[in-house]
């Protein structure tokens, strides 16, 4: 699943507010309400929400609502739940405590980046934080309720999927926003000047999304000159991480071996440099922290992917990742991605968030604002219709998950928009673009026994149950 943390700038997930804290999107109001927290009856039927579509501004304001609600009967609550709280809030206090007052001032600051809050609170003046601490005590207290509710809530989730034999990946980004508890917690693990902002950022060059590159704006990890705190921070989170996923995709892997440094004075990806990562000494490294040779995680390696990428993933037996909408294209490691020469230490998906679903995929002209040509589009169509060994593309999505499943990767990952073979206004990201993205989603309702029935044959023939 992509990050669950709280969404940030464009409400990305991959621009969250914290790398350890969850969603309060993510919060179920029905189950504060078992919990006689608020009623039932208050929380009433938001139909006129969009069907498809999240409208974040308008479903905050609905939840915000409710959970204000829920917390001041929480704080006149005692008992075992409080004591639970507590000692939540005291297990977690390495992160809690500054992320609680960094949303706390966030909502003061009317949700501005903290690049741009007033110099005592943008550069942590000591001084200045007691008093925030004293004066946004309520707003405080209500986001460290957030987080239990949620950690609580999850917790009882994996319960409930591994009692199935379920287990949950997760979805681990590289970098951190700019504007996230993280980087104002620890402006020194990060390349920021003495004001705080960002001296070289994060991106990658030009490529198969996007000819001027992407420049994500992400700050870099002091990874050589402040070692051991990054380290320590990365242990961290990894162990927060792995406290809710069973295995996690750690995104742009490559970046472990190499990465795009781009000045932030650049408005494209284009004028970078490869910097060299910090390589084996860090995996190692987490092997000690988290006790433990095998790492539960799978090498997002997609991209610039060379030699040195491939011996780093290797060394760690870290599965990669084979896309199959690649396999017929002009991406370099097209062959790569081909079924019939994935080895068995391997994810497949038939596409990811940054992919138009597969029958968008299929079904686009190409041209335009596209990143394929007319011609190259149907090239495209005709290899893979060969390739599949069928006549038409009625049913390619079901083809492609056949295609994967039937692969001898060890995991096969197919996106819920290809389970319900949606088409390109139901992609999740378009790279390059800063709005319009990360807001589909699904109903409870169109999962259904024929949709599940589908599917488990499918994975019951080729030994995936």
């Amino acid at each position: 699943m992509l990050p669950i943390g709280p969404v940030g700038y464009g409400n990305s997930p991959y621009s969250a507010l914290s790398a350890f804290a969850g969603s309060p999107f993510l919060i179920c109001l029905d189950r504060l309400a078992e919990q006689g927290l608020i009623s039932r009856a208050d929380l009433g039927a938001p139909t006129d929400f969009p069907h498809d579509r999240v409208d974040y501004a308008r479903a905050a304001a609905y939840r915000t609502t409710h959970l204000r609600t829920a917390f001041a009967a929480f704080r006149a609550a005692s008992g075992p739940e409080r004591a639970a709280y507590d000692a939540f809030c005291a297990a977690e206090r390495h992160w809690l405590d500054d992320f609680s007052l960094y949303a706390a001032i966030k909502s003061a600051e009317h949700e501005t980046s903290w690049a741009v809050w007033p110099e005592g609170r943008r550069l942590r003046d000591p001084g200045t934080l007691e008093v925030l601490r004293h004066e946004l005590r309520d707003q405080i207290e209500f986001n460290r309720f957030l987080q239990y509710q949620f950690s609580e809530e999850w917790r009882r989730l994996r319960a409930y999927a591994h009692e199935r034999g379920i287990g949950l990946i997760g979805d681990l980004p590289i970098f951190v926003s700019h504007d996230s508890a993280d980087v104002w917690q620890h402006r020194d693990l990060f390349s920021l000047d003495d004001q705080g902002m960002p001296t070289v950022i994060a991106g990658v060059p030009p490529d198969y999304f996007s000819a001027t590159g992407q420049r994500w704006g992400n700050p870099l990890y002091r990874w050589h000159s402040r070692r051991q705190g990054v380290y320590a921070w990365w242990a961290a989170r990894l162990r927060t991480t792995l406290d809710r996923f069973d295995v996690v995709r750690l995104d742009h892997f490559i970046g472990f071996q190499r990465y795009w440094e781009i000045p932030a004075s650049e408005p494209t990806a284009v004028r970078g440099r490869w910097m060299k990562g910090p390589g084996k000494r860090f995996f190692e490294h987490m092997q000690r922290a988290l006790g433990s040779s095998a790492l539960p995680l799978i090498a997002e390696d997609l991209g610039c992917v060379t030699p040195a990428v491939q011996k780093l993933r290797d060394h760690f037996r870290l599965p990669g990742i084979r896309v199959l909408q690649f396999a017929f294209g002009t991406d370099p490691q097209a062959p790569t991605f081909l079924p019939h020469a994935y080895p068995h230490r391997a994810a497949v998906y038939t596409g990811t968030h940054d992919n138009d679903t597969t029958v968008g995929w299929f079904e686009e002209a190409g041209g335009g604002e596209s990143t394929r040509t007319p011609e190259q589009t149907e090239k495209e169509r005709r290899a893979v219709l060969a390739y599949l060994g069928v006549a038409d593309g009625s049913q390619i999505h079901w083809d492609m998950i056949r295609m994967v499943q039937m692969s001898v990767a060890g995991t096969a990952v197919v996106p819920m928009q290809d389970l319900l073979g949606l088409g390109s206004r139901s992609r999740m990201n378009r790279p390059g673009l800063a709005t319009g993205n990360w807001e589909w989603r699904f109903l409870k309702s169109e999962l259904t026994h024929e949709l599940a029935d589908r599917l488990g044959t499918l994975s019951r023939i080729y030994g995936r149950e």
